[in-house]
């Protein structure tokens, strides 16, 4: 506006003040806490979002507790690896994370479910050859120098063979669990001549028979069926555990189960701890109800000692929790775990997020 004299008055202080609170809104930057540095891969796609303000963990191993309650305050989100207590899990599980805490709080959860999928199914395969051919004991072996004095024989350090053969043309593969991680290892188990596919999983999901003759012709199987619990563990010769883990599994490979299953059957558990019990899986390796285990998880785990009665028996092969620990597949999950996260920050869909909606 002009004055009576002509000149022209700015309000040139008020104006500033304007540009400043704009300038520091736009500065305000969602603190993040990190709670593991993610590697040379991933770091940066956290590090070019000028949005964030990140607080990483600055050491190579599992974020103490203290660092991390000194930290979260305020913060916006949170990766957290499987060992952490809580807004985006490097994991495909999420157990470890209070959800009914943070469906109460408004949270959302991140989780990387699928990027693991090929990884575990390798693994699972791994095992069941190393329990059937006894690949634990002979690298116990070799590992205390005795292959010199071991002394061999016909049919000295035998056991089933996976793959069918002319004198044993049928292989039963059972799955308690028939979701992704299941049916990749069934594709994997093909070109071992595998005969028939058994599987059991909810009761209350009524069979697919569509898609389980589609498996059977793909695979050129005689069969792949959904069969009760008790047929699973009579019928199948290496029985993979891949099924969630949880209160309705909770021990459901147990005594009486194993005692169904044959002498030269194999056990896998590539799932969760919880669902095996290890003093009856101990004991029917010890007193020769099973062949043998192979196992990536261990109830109790990482409190697994030199003591515990699965890692006495010679005859299960036990390996901690790596089933995903491939360099692919883990950048691929620590990357959705960081897009997961700033989804979540920036208000837009988060690629995988757990649904709390039913937890209460």
């Amino acid at each position: 506006m002009s004055s009576s004299s002509g000149s022209i008055v700015t309000h040139s202080v008020p104006t500033q003040r304007l540009m400043s609170v704009a300038s520091h809104l736009h500065s305000q930057r969602s603190k993040v806490v990190v709670c593991r540095n993610l590697g040379p891969d991933v770091m940066p796609i956290l590090e070019a979002r000028s949005e964030l303000d990140l607080v990483v963990w600055p050491h190579d191993s599992t974020c103490e507790r203290s660092w991390l309650m000194e930290n979260i305050s305020g913060a916006t989100g949170v990766i957290v690896m499987l060992t952490d207590k809580v807004v985006s899990t490097m994991s495909v599980g999420y157990e470890h994370i209070d959800l009914k805490e943070a469906a109460q709080r408004g949270l959302k959860v991140g989780y990387t479910p699928d990027v693991l999928t090929d990884a575990v199914a390798d693994l699972s395969v791994m095992l069941a050859l190393m329990a059937g051919r006894n690949g634990g004991i002979g690298v116990d072996l070799v590992q205390r120098g005795q292959w010199a004095t071991f002394s061999w024989a016909p049919f000295g350090m035998c056991g089933p063979q996976l793959s069918t053969t002319a004198a044993s043309p049928t292989r039963k593969i059972g799955f308690l669990g028939f979701g992704r991680i299941a049916q990749a290892t069934l594709a994997r188990l093909v070109p071992f001549g595998i005969t028939h596919c058994l599987y059991h999983s909810n009761p209350s999901s009524p069979p697919n028979h569509a898609r389980d003759a589609a498996l059977a012709k793909q695979h050129k199987l005689q069969a792949v069926s959904k069969v009760d619990i008790d047929e699973l563990s009579r019928e199948s010769d290496v029985l993979f555990v891949l099924a969630p883990g949880g209160s309705e599994t909770h021990h459901i490979i147990n005594e009486t189960l194993l005692r169904k299953m044959k002498r030269t059957s194999i056990l896998v558990n590539a799932s969760r701890g919880t669902l095996v019990d290890s003093d009856a899986l101990a004991k029917a390796l010890r007193e020769g109800w099973i062949w043998g285990a192979g196992l990536d998880v261990v109830e109790g785990e990482p409190n697994v000692m030199i003591d515990h009665p699965l890692v006495k028996e010679p005859k299960c092969v036990i390996v901690p929790h790596i089933a995903s620990a491939t360099m692919e597949t883990r950048l691929e999950m620590a990357t959705l775990a960081a897009q997961n996260l700033i989804g979540a920050i920036m208000g837009w869909e988060m690629p995988s997020q757990v649904n709390l909606s039913n937890v209460s």
